[in-house]
């Protein structure tokens, strides 16, 4: 039987579009957790653990994602655990939500969702963001890609890059692949400078394209039934999905390379892998 965690505390409500809230839980860590009903869709829950864990399978840089059991009790002692819907607030619902390790929080030093160019450069684990393009590509993030800055010393400059917000991934609530060259990408394009080859994405690539569809579905069994609504047949096809596209992964990271964005001006491979050919745009592989 699995066991979870609970919230023991509600510390505050959290900036975007899943008005996600800062709780802490009995294990004595802090978690970014979203619940059942917040404003976008229930089936993000199980995007961000899904897709996170798959990251981690990558050897991404990622919060660790665990089911967090949110008592009646604590929301009804919390007066902010609501939603602002429109022009009216909800109460968010008890029960297991997703929560999502709150990075920083045993640092003495700042963190930032955010950083100018001059200090991206800088950041310690710069090159991971082409290997997270990996797993964007892969599960069609239809967000562009999120991060946080933290630095362990506040008299340190350089920080270190933890990725997060997997909730978009799949086309979000749609849960299809339909491939556009610029989703799931940073913002920035000095973060993709150094890239100058497929050497760049490794070893996130070798392990994205070699992973089977066993280890796959260990990252999707023990998600709770109530967050993809019982649907197993739509979460099968999904993780159907998930292992045929694995060998597209280098076309989508190449249609993103040959964008109007031009996100790798210092590509120097022309090996056999380095020209990958182009991905139809505008078929979608439904699941319904």
């Amino acid at each position: 039987m699995n066991t979870f965690i609970s919230a023991v505390q509600h510390l505050r409500p959290l900036r975007g579009g899943a008005q996600s809230h800062l709780l802490k839980a009995s294990d004595g860590n802090c978690y970014v957790t979203k619940f059942q009903n917040n404003p976008q869709h229930i089936r993000v829950l199980v995007n961000e653990m899904f897709a996170t864990r798959l990251g981690l399978q990558l050897g991404l840089p990622m919060p660790k994602v665990e089911v967090i059991e949110v008592s009646d009790w604590l929301i009804q002692h919390s007066p902010e655990l609501r939603f602002q819907l429109a022009s009216q607030q909800a109460m968010c619902k008890s029960g297991k939500q997703l929560g999502s390790l709150y990075v920083g929080q045993s640092g003495s030093g700042l963190s930032f969702d955010s950083l100018p160019n001059d200090r991206l450069r800088n950041v310690l684990n710069l090159s991971d963001f082409a290997r997270v393009l990996v797993l964007d590509k892969w599960t069609n993030n239809s967000d562009g890609r999120q991060a946080v800055f933290c630095r362990e010393r506040v008299a340190s400059r350089r920080y270190t890059a933890t990725f997060i917000d997997q909730g978009y991934c799949f086309s979000a609530s749609e849960w299809t692949f339909l491939d556009y060259p610029l989703r799931g990408v940073y913002a920035s394009n000095c973060v993709y400078e150094g890239v100058s080859g497929w050497d760049a994405f490794e070893p996130a690539l070798t392990r994205a394209e070699s992973i089977d569809t066993e280890s796959i579905w260990r990252c999707a069994a023990d998600i709770p039934e109530e967050w993809y609504e019982g649907d197993r047949e739509n979460l099968e096809r999904l993780v159907e999905g998930l292992s045929k596209r694995r060998q597209v992964i280098r076309n989508l990271i190449g249609d993103f390379r040959r964008s109007t964005r031009n996100p790798f001006p210092n590509w120097r491979d022309y090996g056999s892998r380095s020209l990958p050919g182009f991905v139809k745009h505008g078929e979608a592989v439904t699941i319904r």
